[in-house]
């Protein structure tokens, strides 16, 4: 492993939550009077991950004057989509790309798009189907709960699990085949397959990557690979806004994606992304992609070590760094235990976190295993989780 210096750990994790400023992150203060607790609610610490349901990320400082920026003022919001997916796209050397309300958003417009294939009646006739191609083909592996991102438009799910499934699935009424990245492994078709029955049938093949950076390269390689659309959240790995996404590759498809984005009419109203958002997404990306993503793998594997060491001394435990194949690839810090010989189980860990004092937020993983992500906690809210866990187990 190449010596991290100083210098680039500061310059690979400048703007990130890792160092970021304490005026900067005051937002994401556990402890004292802020904007939340004045409303009853209490923060906590982050030890999941970039997941929805904590709020996704922290935004760096450049993309929050970025954002503060753009709500001084008032463009044509059409014109700024264009112009912000042309960056984007030249950013990433992609043919088209757009920004969405998010991941689920993008799945939305990726279906629209290839519903309806930029044709203006057939967009206000959704979420009627009549006349227009309306099935998406899906490995049963790859269901995730996401289908009414598809069905709200009129969209019909059809499931396969086989290549032979697939092609006698495929017919007039095909509109997409879609990938869930994140369960490539569970599928029996896998990703370059996937690509391949959709260019030799001609029909659109859509990836869902919401949480699949980093490493950078995702943003721009399945594209590559061949698939039509890749989406991706902004609140995730990209520590851009929370209700904004992208949606990459076939220009012609972001194109036709546009209509079903507010402001315009009929099936995409709802799907709003404001020009602040827009103009954090853009921000997010060109922070990203100058950002040294090794050093700040390398500071989040110490922290696994030193939260290993706080904690060697809990027997019959076992602690290890485990980073996930896709999706929140960053180093985590994973135990394992025997909850026959230590009484203690993962539900009671993680309900004694949550309602302690700072209130932790971690992931089980089954009979005996947490798991700890420390990619988004701040200083030293990492040797906490571990003291708290520390003394969980001692009182076991």
């Amino acid at each position: 492993m190449a010596r991290t210096t100083r210098r680039a750990v500061l310059q690979g994790t400048a703007a990130s939550p890792l160092l970021m400023a304490a005026g900067a992150a005051a937002g994401a203060k556990v402890q004292g009077e802020n904007v939340y607790t004045r409303l009853g609610v209490k923060p906590l610490i982050n030890g999941m991950g970039t997941v929805t349901v904590l709020g996704g990320s922290l935004m760096p400082p450049e993309v929050i004057a970025a954002m503060d920026e753009a709500a001084k003022y008032f463009v044509d919001l059409p014109d700024l989509q264009k112009k912000a997916g042309k960056r984007i796209a030249e950013m990433l050397n992609v043919p088209g790309a757009v920004v969405t309300g998010g991941a689920a958003s993008g799945i939305t417009v990726a279906t629209v798009a290839c519903m309806a294939r930029g044709d203006h009646k057939k967009l206000q006739q959704l979420p009627d189907t009549t006349g227009i191609p309306s099935e998406v083909i899906q490995q049963k592996a790859h269901r995730s709960g996401y289908e009414h991102q598809m069905t709200l438009v009129g969209a019909k799910i059809v499931p396969v699990e086989t290549w032979e499934d697939v092609e006698k699935a495929i017919g007039p009424k095909t509109a997409m085949l879609f990938f869930m990245n994140k369960d490539d492994s569970k599928g029996k078709i896998k990703r370059a397959e996937w690509v391949e029955i959709g260019k030799k049938y001609n029909i659109p093949t859509f990836m869902d990557a919401a949480a699949d950076v980093p490493p950078k390269e995702r943003l721009w390689q399945y594209v590559q690979m061949g698939f039509d659309l890749v989406a991706f959240s902004g609140g995730k790995g990209l520590l851009g806004p929370q209700s904004a996404g992208i949606l990459v590759g076939r220009a012609d498809l972001t194109e036709a994606g546009l209509p079903g984005l507010s402001p315009a009419g009929g099936i995409g109203r709802g799907m709003k992304v404001g020009k602040e958002e827009i103009v954090g997404m853009v921000a997010a990306l060109e922070r990203f992609l100058r950002v040294d993503h090794e050093a700040e793998r390398q500071m989040l594997s110490r922290r696994v070590s030193e939260m290993t060491e706080m904690l060697k001394g809990i027997k019959g435990a076992e602690m290890r760094e485990e980073t996930p194949e896709v999706a929140n690839e960053r180093p985590h810090f994973v135990m394992e235990w025997d909850e026959a010989k230590i009484k203690v189980k993962v539900r009671d860990v993680m309900k004694q976190l949550r309602e302690g004092e700072p209130p932790i937020a971690i992931s089980g993983r089954g009979p005996g295993k947490l798991m700890v992500s420390v990619w988004l906690m701040q200083g030293d809210q990492h040797k906490i989780v571990a003291r708290r866990l520390n003394e969980i187990f001692r009182s076991a």
